[in-house]
């Protein structure tokens, strides 16, 4: 059922996100007379020797075809008169006429091609400033995780120990706990040093050479990096697991693994993960009683005990918004989602960044919005999609909405179209590159969870 609900909420995300991008496209076209021969959500690749048009729905009104595809990668406007992805050039072979794209002037059919980003920009920083308005933002200050970080062998690489607790990443003070914030700093940002606390001295930590590429390959793969240490108060136990089995009930406080201080759930999770099929004791207290137990070790690595979470040991804050400071602040945080994603991809242009570790498909832009249905972080991730949508449209890849912009921009700068036989050559050429991308995010996806399975 969890599978479900993410699987649901991506349709209905990325189907309210397409039909907006393409409405931007549609309506600055009516404005100016063009025809808008089809309008469709997802794609309606037929199949002719079958007789199936690929339409699940489909209606005309005017000269207008609105339908529903049974391809869900997607959609788009048939724009008359203009080269797109049909590669329609029986029309294109005929004399222009005056309600077709090419007929107009270079000014009007770049709002038309501009019309999708605008509107994907504009709806990501409406979506981000609502969600800080209906529901503000919440945090835990980095001065409130009293017990400080837990942390895996990736960044004890990196100099990090359990119960550190940051300063400073680079220059920037660490004020909110986020391990992204940090990831970010170091993969991104390239900050050259992290600061911490530890046991009342502080501590500054150099970032060694290449670790950014290594974070980001490693939490790719399921690295936790760093985390809240958090004292281990049974929040859980897994119905028909061994701990289940073993007696274990909620609010028991663990102490020992085979006799080893074991206090907090990190130190739980490092000492239980090495003896996969093997029997354990786990030393606990309940009420004021000390007990021990023998659990058995699953092959994973689990016993079916789990933590509560930070809201139990901090205090967090939730910053409110009026509705003008909320469109504020939405669109700075837009804008420095933006300039993030710039710096990503200059990062995988100069191969500090391993493109296999950061372009995902389906699948892991489903997970982002999780099993249970929250609205504030689905309105959040559409958001966040969105600015995603325009920003990779923007980009100059023929057959994308930025490569037509290049190609009007080079129009009105010298005053000559671009030949239809290399517009056409340089289409199919983003054709490829585009479905190859493709391919590539979303076999990386399902390669990750095949490795995950075995």
């Amino acid at each position: 059922m969890g599978i479900l609900i993410a699987i649901g909420q991506l349709i209905l995300s990325l189907s309210i996100l397409i039909v907006l991008h393409e409405g931007g496209h549609f309506l600055p076209s009516k404005w100016f007379g063009v025809k808008v021969e089809k309008f469709y959500l997802f794609f309606d690749a037929g199949i002719k020797s079958l007789g199936f048009e690929g339409s699940l729905f489909k209606h005309t009104i005017g000269d207008t075809e609105y339908g529903i595809g049974w391809l869900p990668l997607g959609g788009y406007v048939k724009i008359a008169g203009m080269m797109d992805e049909s590669f329609d050039k029986e029309q294109l072979d005929k004399p222009a006429e005056d309600w077709e794209f090419r007929s107009k002037p270079a000014w009007q059919r770049l709002i038309i091609m501009v019309g999708g980003v605008t509107v994907n920009f504009i709806l990501g920083i409406f979506l981000l400033s609502m969600v800080l308005f209906t529901w503000g933002k919440e945090y835990y200050p980095a001065k409130n995780v009293a017990y400080g970080i837990a942390v895996d062998s990736l960044a004890m690489d990196l100099g990090l120990r359990d119960g550190d607790k940051i300063l400073k990443v680079g220059d920037k003070p660490f004020e909110r706990f986020n391990p992204g914030t940090v990831i970010q700093g170091i993969a991104i940002d390239g900050v050259s040093t992290v600061t911490v606390n530890r046991s009342g001295q502080n501590v500054t930590l150099d970032v060694p050479e290449g670790y950014g590429k290594r974070i980001i390959s490693e939490t790719k793969q399921g690295a936790t990096f760093i985390t809240y240490r958090l004292p281990f108060v049974v929040g859980q136990v897994v119905k028909n697991s061994p701990a289940a089995a073993a007696g274990f009930e909620k609010g028991d406080s663990i102490i020992t693994v085979n006799n080893l201080p074991a206090p907090y759930f990190s130190d739980f999770v490092k000492a239980v993960r090495p003896n996969k099929g093997k029997e354990i004791k786990i030393g606990y207290i309940r009420g004021n009683q000390k007990f021990d137990a023998k659990v058995q070790v699953t092959e994973e690595g689990k016993v079916g005990l789990g933590s509560f979470g930070p809201e139990r040991y901090y205090e967090s804050q939730r910053d409110e918004y009026t509705f003008g400071e909320s469109f504020s602040k939405g669109t700075e945080d837009s804008y420095n989602f933006l300039a993030t994603q710039v710096k990503a991809f200059g990062k995988i242009f100069s191969g500090e960044i391993a493109a296999k570790d950061s372009l995902g498909g389906f699948i892991s832009i489903g997970g982002l919005f999780g099993q249970e249905w929250i609205w504030e972080r689905f309105w959040y991730m559409t958001g966040i999609l969105s600015l995603i949508l325009g920003f990779m449209n923007l980009l100059p890849i023929p057959i994308l909405d930025g490569g037509h912009v290049v190609f009007l921009l080079y129009e009105m700068v010298t005053g000559r179209t671009v030949p239809e036989r290399v517009m056409e050559v340089m289409m199919y050429a983003g054709l490829i590159l585009i479905g190859a991308l493709m391919i590539f995010a979303n076999g990386n996806d399902i390669w990750g969870l095949i490795k995950g399975w075995f």
